[in-house]
Order: structure tokens, then sequence, then C-alpha cells
């Protein structure tokens, strides 16, 4: 998708100016209009261009995201929810200015019920600051994104990560949320019931919003049972195609692992720099199996099978902590490992997702392109579920460069929808996917655009993103 392709939003100028001075007057010191926290909530870590907000709201309960909202909607200014900023796609760009709202005061845990295996939060808890409160119940919340991210904004972008594979993504992990519409209602979508058949799916449908439909405000979470015994390991291939046959063979085999990461040479090769690795420079699966003693025991001894039946190996594999927690913390750092292959190069990371009987051959072909148009492009991905990442380093400054690096991303896009995959398995539309939604989903975003237009007729919810409106 091209810069010029981004959807434009027309900029309200007295509305603007108008809802500057009422939440001024709201909330204080709470309302922020410095130019360096207006950039900062304009953050994007793709090269797109930061479009800052007019104001940065920090709203402690719903009534006051409540406040916000029914300000906004009177004076039709837009509104961008904020967690911590890591999102991939533009999702945070304030297009037509307006008013971004940080949920990071909204950080409170409100309820853990273990027995049921569930908890409510507010949208600013983090993944790890849940974990770390969890730590004594002998539960955890087993999403990892890598990035410690809000769990609003990881509902918000349906995201997932390394544990997917077991575990699933977002949308299977939350029971119901509590948002705040554009009218400035609130609704809850459902019970803690651990499954329902009354009426639409509203969870759901608010699950991968990103902020377009409703403001999150509260989480209802399913949790799970901290394993009694933790495996993981990495295993070594002679070629990518060889490491992508094993993560076949592995799933096809019911083997429950909880994360095979595939790693490909030249992003080992970085991160046996960046972390201190003592792995071979060759493509690589980083894998953890969950259970008890003897179980993970025999996950990781039938892995070991497979993987010298591709040719790879030996498969290392420990179930000592510290060890285990050096190769997750290296997987996690893969991308600041990668900006050091081309140092003062800007990173734009993309995602797809195929299903995995294709995933050797859409590696392959986008190694190909990486080749073919001199790139330098490390992939690493989360292959049991045939979703990888490329992070193509390039100079943001050079037009050319940028063009280039565009016609691939393109490339790889409709090349996992022609797989009948998808052009983001994680990272969302936002600004920088929208482009590819209709190759991918046809009169399918006709549908979407009802639905935004049903329930933010005004387009204030975090407009410019996901399905052009006006």
């Amino acid at each position: 998708m091209a810069l010029s392709d981004l959807m434009a939003v027309e900029r309200n100028e007295d509305g603007i100016a108008a809802v500057l001075g009422i939440l001024k007057q709201r909330f204080g010191e709470r309302f922020q209009t410095g130019q360096s926290i207006r950039e900062q909530h304009g953050h994007t870590t793709t090269y797109i261009p930061n479009q800052m907000p007019d104001g940065v709201v920090f709203p402690e309960t719903t009534a006051e995201v409540q406040d916000v909202v029914r300000a906004c909607a009177e004076h039709r200014v837009p509104m961008i929810a904020f967690g911590v900023g890591s999102s991939l796609e533009g999702h945070v760009n304030a297009p037509g200015g307006g008013i971004s709202l940080d949920t990071s005061r909204m950080n409170r845990i409100l309820a853990v019920n273990a027995e049921d295996l569930d908890c409510t939060v507010e949208p600013g808890v983090t993944r790890e600051d849940l974990n770390k409160y969890l730590r004594d119940t002998g539960l955890f919340f087993p999403i990892d994104p890598g990035a410690n991210a809000s769990l609003g904004g990881m509902a918000a972008t349906r995201a997932s990560g390394t544990n997917a594979v077991r575990y699933g993504t977002m949308r299977e992990s939350v029971l119901s949320l509590t948002a705040v519409m554009a009218n400035g209602e609130t609704v809850t979508t459902a019970k803690r019931a651990k499954k329902s058949s009354a009426g639409y799916d509203l969870t759901r449908l608010l699950v991968g919003s990103e902020g377009t439909l409703g403001i999150i405000t509260s989480l209802t979470l399913r949790l799970q049972g901290i394993p009694q015994a933790i495996s993981g390991g990495v295993c070594p291939f002679p070629t990518l195609d060889a490491a992508c046959q094993a993560v076949i063979a592995t799933i096809q085999m019911g083997i429950p692992v909880a994360r095979i990461e595939l790693v490909n040479g030249l992003q080992m090769r970085a991160m046996k720099n960046y972390s201190k690795l003592d792995y071979p420079e060759g493509p690589c699966l980083f894998l953890e199996f969950h259970g008890s003693d003897a179980s993970v025991a025999e996950q990781a001894e039938s892995f070991g099978m497979i993987a010298e039946e591709q040719g790879g190996g030996p498969f290392l594999w420990t179930s000592v902590a510290e060890e285990r927690a050096k190769l997750w913390d290296a997987r996690h750092n893969a991308y600041w490992a990668s900006l050091t292959l081309r140092p003062g190069a800007k990173g734009l990371s993309t995602d797809v997702c195929v299903p995995i009987s294709r995933l050797a051959e859409c590696v392959a072909e986008t190694e190909a392109d990486i080749a073919e148009m001199g790139l330098i492009a490390p992939i690493v991905g989360h292959a049991g579920d045939g979703n990888f990442h490329t992070l193509v380093l390039m100079d943001p400054n050079d037009p050319a460069e940028i063009a280039k690096v565009e016609a691939f991303v393109a490339r790889l896009n409709m090349r996992a929808i022609g797989m009948d995959g998808t052009c983001t398995g994680e990272h969302g539309i936002g600004q920088g996917k929208a482009g590819f939604l209709r190759h991918e989903l046809g009169h399918g975003v006709d549908v979407m655009r009802t639905i935004k237009q049903a329930l933010d007729p005004l387009n204030i919810l975090n407009p410019g993103k996901i399905v052009r409106v006006a």
C-alpha cells in the first residue's frame, strides 16, 4: 500500500478547538497538548508518517471515558484509543487530528475468579503485569505478542503471538468486554459463562475492531493453569524448507506443542550477535512444550525424530527455566536484533498467515522475492499456525527504496491471499493493510462499512482505519 493511498480524514478545526477547551476544564493536568506527548501518541512503528492528535487525555474510569466521547460526539471530533503504542500498522495515528484517549491509568485488576479460570481487568493493564499478579494463583494469561502490550490494545487488534498454536488468540481469550460506544453509552457484550447462544456475538465484533466501533473499558479474560513442567529448545535445519516441513509434520501428528517459532538464517545471525546465542547461523525452530514431566519429555523426543527425518538436529532442549528464558528473550528481541543488520535503517514489520500446508511454499517464494529485489529482510514466524513476519530494513527518506519495499509487501500480501490466507495474521489492518482488505474479503468490506456507519454514524472512532467511510 502506497502512502498516497492512506484514507484522508477532514479536520474539523472549530470542533477540535471547542473540545480542547472542554477537556482542559474537565481533566486539568490529565489533559495534555504539548508537542512531544502528542508525537508520542501518534507514534507508529511503521514507516507511515506520524500523524499527531491535537490533545491527549488520561481518563481513569468508564464514566470519564463517556465524558470524553460525549464531548467529541457533540462537536464531531475524532477519538483514538491508545494503549502503549506497540501496534504496527498505524493504528494510533490521527489523520484528522482529534483526541488520543490514553488508557494507561485504567490499570486495575478488578476481579480474579480462580475457580472459573477467568479474570476481569481494565484496558490499561499489561499482559506482564497481569501475569505477575496471577503468579500465586497457579494461573496465567497465555497470549504473548512479544511486546508488553496493554490488554485493551491486544483485544482491539485481536493479537496473538508465540503461544497461539496451543492457546489460541485474543479472539478465544476474551469472554466478555465493556465498551463505550460512539454515542457515549456503555455496552457489556456477555456474561462470564464459557459459552452462550444469546444473540449476536458482540464480543467477537468488538475484538479486532481496532477502536473503530467502541472504546474498551474492561475485559473478562480466560486464564490457564500454569503447567507442571515446561521444556524448550532450539533445533537447526539445513534449509528453511526442511524447517517448514518439520512444522507441518509436528502439527499434523497432533503433538501439543505450545510454541514453535521459525527463524531463517539471516534472522538467526542477527539474534546470535545481539543476544549472544551459541547456535548455528542457519534456519532454526524454537520450541516449547507444556505438560507433566513425562509428557514434555515425550513431546520433545517425538519432535526430535521428526526433525531428524528432515535432516535437522540435534534438537537441544532443556527444562531449566533460566536457559529457556534466555532463548525466548532472544526471540522477543528479534526486532531489535534485526535493526543491527543495517544500522540507521528503519524496520517495516509485516505479517501474513496461510494454511499450514502452504507455509513452506509461501516462505520459499518470499525469500526468493527478497533476493530478487536486493532487500535485507529477515523472517521469523509463529509457524505452528502458518503465521510469519518479515522485517524489511529500509531508508525511509529514499522514495525509490520506499516504492520497492511497498511493491515487496504488496506481493507478499497478495501471495498469502492467493493461497487462501490472510494479509495479516495478527498485526491488524490499521492504515498499512487497508488497501488489501477488499482483495481478501470482497463484499465483506461493504458489510463492515455498514456496521461502522450504524454504530459510529459520525465517523469519530479512530477514523481512517480498516474501511473507508466517506
